[in-house]
C-alpha cells in the first residue's frame, strides 16, 4: 500500500493536494503525519523525503517527493485522476502546474491556516491580481467543462491543486464573483475536505514561523482551533 507522508493540516497546504485527491479518488494509503518543528527545522523530514519537505510518497521502494510528481505518478496507476477528455485533461494540466509554480503573493500574503478567520491588514494590488487570476482560472474551467468541478463532472487532481485556496478564501475572506465563491464552497463541502479540516482543527500543535506569517500580514479575529 502507498504510504504518504505530510505534516500538519492545519498549515500544510501542499500535503494536503495528494491526500485529498487520494482520497476523492479511493486510492487507498497509509497516512503518516509528522509534525513542522517548533524551531523551524525540519530535519526530521529527511528520513523519509530526499528534500526535508513534505508531502512525500513511498510505494515500496519507490521515492516521489513532489505533490505533481505525485500526481503524475499516481494517474499512471489510476484512472480518473486527470479528466479522460483530452482536452478538459490537457488544461487541467496547465492549470494545475500553474497553480503548483506561481500565486507566489497568495501563498506569502494568506498562508493557509484552516483554524483562524484573519482580516487582512490590505489587499494590495499584487495580491489582488492572484486573487483575479484564479477566480478567472476557476470561471472558465467552470464554463467551459460544464462543472461542478474545474474540469467536468468529475473531482480530479486539479481541484486538488486549487483545494487549499479554498480554505485560504475562508481563513481570509477573499471576495470573489459567485461563481467562484460557490466552487471554493463546493470544494470544502467534500468528506474528504471536511475530513481535513476537522482534523486541523483538532491539533494542539502550534508552529510559530507559519503562525508569525498570519500575523504578518493581518489580525486573527476569531481561532476554532483546539487549545494549545
Amino acid at each position: 500500500m502507498y504510504e504518504l507522508f505530510i505534516a500538519n493540516k492545519n498549515y500544510s497546504s501542499w500535503s494536503l493536494r495528494p491526500w485529498v485527491l487520494m482520497r476523492e479518488r479511493n486510492i487507498p494509503f497509509t497516512e503518516h503525519l509528522v509534525r513542522f518543528s517548533e524551531t523551524g527545522s525540519n530535519e526530521a523530514f529527511r528520513a523519509f523525503s530526499p528534500t526535508g519537505k513534505v508531502p512525500c510518497l513511498r510505494d515500496g521502494a519507490t521515492v516521489v517527493w513532489d505533490s505533481l510528481a505525485i500526481a503524475e505518478f499516481l494517474a499512471e496507476r489510476h484512472p480518473g485522476v486527470w479528466p479522460a477528455d483530452p482536452i478538459a485533461r490537457t488544461w487541467a494540466r496547465c492549470a494545475a502546474a500553474e497553480m503548483h509554480s506561481g500565486f507566489g503573493v497568495l501563498r506569502d500574503q494568506c498562508s493557509m491556516s484552516i483554524g483562524v478567520r484573519v482580516k487582512l491588514h490590505q489587499v494590495a494590488d499584487l495580491l489582488q491580481r492572484d486573487i483575479n487570476r484564479i477566480e478567472a482560472l476557476w470561471n472558465e474551467g467552470l464554463k467551459r467543462f460544464d462543472g461542478p468541478f474545474l474540469a467536468g463532472s468529475s473531482f480530479t487532481a486539479v481541484d486538488a491543486f486549487f483545494a487549499p485556496v479554498a480554505y485560504r478564501i475562508q481563513t481570509y475572506g477573499l471576495a470573489m464573483n459567485d461563481s467562484a465563491l460557490a466552487y471554493a464552497a463546493r470544494l470544502r463541502a467534500q468528506p474528504s475536505m471536511e475530513e481535513w479540516a476537522a482534523a486541523a482543527v483538532r491539533e494542539t500543535w502550534r508552529e510559530a514561523g507559519h503562525d508569525a506569517e498570519v500575523a504578518r500580514h493581518g489580525s486573527v479575529v476569531v481561532d476554532l482551533r483546539a487549545e494549545a
